[in-house]
């Protein structure tokens, strides 16, 4: 389907959303968590191009743009004192250092498949974990590596140096990376990297190499991770050992499966959702990681598709949702507000105590 279909329009539509996002919100925390999401959702997306097109689960996707991170940190380091302009194309730059990464890990990663795979990546997380301290001139030791975003002379005016203009930055490629994605599952490449995923057997039959589809998809998945990595970069001015770490890809993994790996535009709706849980519910309840794991599960248990496929069948289904079916669904929102509540009340008990 090409870019023209209703696909490619909602493209359009997204494009004009981000554009009108900061008259809705002005503020510059609004700013900050909506940088956040156009960031999240960069990586979600590049982790769906190995999860739900490619079929290969990985542990360590932080990894890429973890290593990316520090690149551009450094990088943006060196071009101190240079124009604006060249902010612009940290995120490439970024980009490279993810891909570069890719080709090495992925050599190691993709001559497996299935759960050795899932296995060798976790091993390769932690062995970069172990190297942030061991090598503290790259990677800052435990306080990272800090940065400037704010390079020199300005562009047309444009410093980066409010939240408004980083913001239209990461909403830049945000889009760029996202057209380019949807463009590569259009390709023979995206085509045979889904016939890997059902069939690699199959898929083999008819003349392709599925470790070599594989390492293919697994270079580029780590050059968009790496875009996200340096906009990461460039968003906080500042990257350390979290960046790359284990609790980083798991979150990644845990909002694009929550989002939905079987729709392109998912894991961007479980980015936002991530991101929301992590920055706005953790100043009302110490539980939102107890809340975002009980959606996990029952996202897991009953909705396979995601957020993403649950709004499609409900948009598709609700004309023809009997009464028994809407008391059920009334039923389920009102057991969530108990548990909610019930969870609340536990919590500030345990406050007071």
């Amino acid at each position: 389907m090409a870019l023209s279909s209703w696909r490619g329009k909602s493209l359009w539509l997204a494009f004009a959303l981000l554009l009108a996002a900061p008259l809705l919100f002005a503020q510059s925390a609004a700013l900050s968590i909506l940088s956040q999401c156009g960031c999240m959702m960069i990586l979600a997306l590049s982790f769906n191009m190995l999860l739900g097109q490619s079929g290969m689960l990985s542990f360590g996707h932080a990894v890429y743009s973890g290593l990316a991170a520090f690149a551009s940190a450094h990088l943006m380091n060196e071009l101190a004192g240079s124009s604006a302009a060249a902010l612009l194309l940290v995120p490439l730059a970024g980009g490279v250092a993810g891909m570069l990464a890719g080709v090495v890990f992925g050599y190691v990663a993709t001559r497996r498949s299935g759960t050795a795979l899932s296995m060798i990546s976790l091993a390769l997380v932690e062995l970069v974990a172990a190297a942030v301290l061991m090598l503290p001139a790259w990677f800052g030791g435990e306080s990272g590596v800090s940065t400037n975003r704010v390079l020199g002379m300005p562009l047309f005016g444009v410093d980066f140096s409010s939240q408004l203009q980083v913001y239209y930055l990461i909403a830049f490629w945000l889009f760029v990376s996202t057209a380019a994605m949807y463009g590569l599952t259009q390709t023979p490449l995206g085509r045979i990297a889904n016939a890997v995923r059902d069939n690699p057997q199959r898929a083999a039959f008819i003349g392709h190499d599925p470790r070599q589809v594989r390492y293919l998809m697994f270079m580029l998945s780590a050059f968009f991770a790496g875009v996200g990595g340096a906009l990461t970069a460039i968003n906080f001015e500042i990257v350390s050992a979290e960046n790359l770490s284990l609790l980083r890809s798991a979150q990644i993994l845990l909002f694009t499966f929550i989002g939905g790996i079987g729709y392109f535009f998912g894991p961007m709706i479980g980015a936002i959702t991530g991101v929301l849980f992590s920055s706005l519910l953790s100043a009302y309840t110490r539980g939102w990681q107890l809340y975002l794991g009980l959606l996990f599960v029952l996202i897991v248990l009953f909705a396979p598709g995601g957020i993403a496929g649950a709004w499609i069948k409900l948009l598709a289904g609700w004309r023809q949702m009997t009464l028994r079916g809407w008391l059920r669904l009334a039923g389920g929102l009102l057991t969530a507000f108990g548990a909610v509540f019930l969870i609340e009340m536990l919590y500030r008990r345990a406050a007071i105590l």
